[in-house]
């Protein structure tokens, strides 16, 4: 049985610990041994991104103690899967320690949530059911960064019961990018409206991402507009599982997001 860490990233532990439960439900039912470091933080790209090197070693250093006899690190984020991926390595070097180098070198490999699921598992049917509409936004890290490509929708065309919508504009930015929506906020609003224009023409009933920082950007301003749409982050949807009908003739309801607990 593989052992994978649970890398639950800053924002999900902090505002959408739902998403991190749901991750461990999923792997858990698809066979896979998930732990939870409780040492890990900040995996250091608020840092990277606004030119800080320096003060993200320490970050580093951590991420590779705590992640350190995992066979792979799994993350619910686009973001930070490719900071770890892509930025570890360029603060190390940076830093001018060999030896970080050679260790972010020979850590355990990071994967987001579907590139996990379909090119380590091999699993495209995750048994999930939820029978809603639904469109996807494919977040600009996991698109640009990580080319997961059409994985996510691939997972939820697989999905019983769900109807997946085209999202017009699907590759634009939805404009929330970290610092970006705090330094050019005007900017970040404006490209988070025309997302949510998007969004509102599929006639989805659910808004799904692999990444919360961009559904809590866009979710926040369909809520605004009083849209009625939901948002929620891929691995939640692929956690939900088809009630059973008891004996009694009462649904029991077998969805097992927020009921697993993640264990170190």
């Amino acid at each position: 049985m593989p052992r994978v860490g649970l890398m639950v990233t800053c924002l999900n532990d902090t505002l959408f610990p739902d998403t991190g439960k749901a991750v461990v439900t999923l792997l858990r039912r698809l066979g896979v041994d998930v732990g939870f470091p409780a040492a890990q933080t900040c995996c250091g790209q608020p840092m990277v991104n606004t030119g800080y090197f320096d003060e993200a070693v320490p970050l580093v250093r951590n991420h590779l103690d705590a992640f350190a006899g995992y066979d792979a690190v799994i993350a619910p984020s686009g973001s930070c899967a490719g900071s770890v991926r892509h930025q570890h390595g360029l603060v190390a070097e940076r830093s001018g320690d060999p030896g970080l180098v050679r260790a972010v070198g020979d850590a355990p490999p990071v994967y987001e949530l579907s590139e996990y699921l379909i090119d380590v598992l091999g699993t495209v049917d995750v048994g999930a059911y939820f029978p809603h509409r639904v469109t996807y936004h494919p977040t600009c890290h996991s698109l640009r960064m990580l080319g997961v490509g059409d994985r996510p929708t691939r997972l939820l065309g697989a999905v019983r019961g769900l109807t997946l919508l085209d999202l017009p504009g699907a590759a634009e930015c939805c404009g929330f990018g970290g610092t970006f929506a705090v330094k050019n906020a005007e900017t970040s609003i404006a490209m988070g409206n025309d997302k949510a224009r998007h969004v509102r023409e599929t006639g989805a009933e659910v808004l799904v991402a692999g990444d919360n920082s961009c559904l809590m950007h866009v979710g926040g301003l369909l809520s605004r507009q009083r849209s009625g749409l939901r948002v929620m982050h891929l691995a939640e949807v692929l956690a939900q599982t088809e009630p059973v009908i008891s004996d009694a003739g009462r649904a029991a309801d077998r969805r097992s997001v927020g009921s697993a607990g993640v264990t170190a």
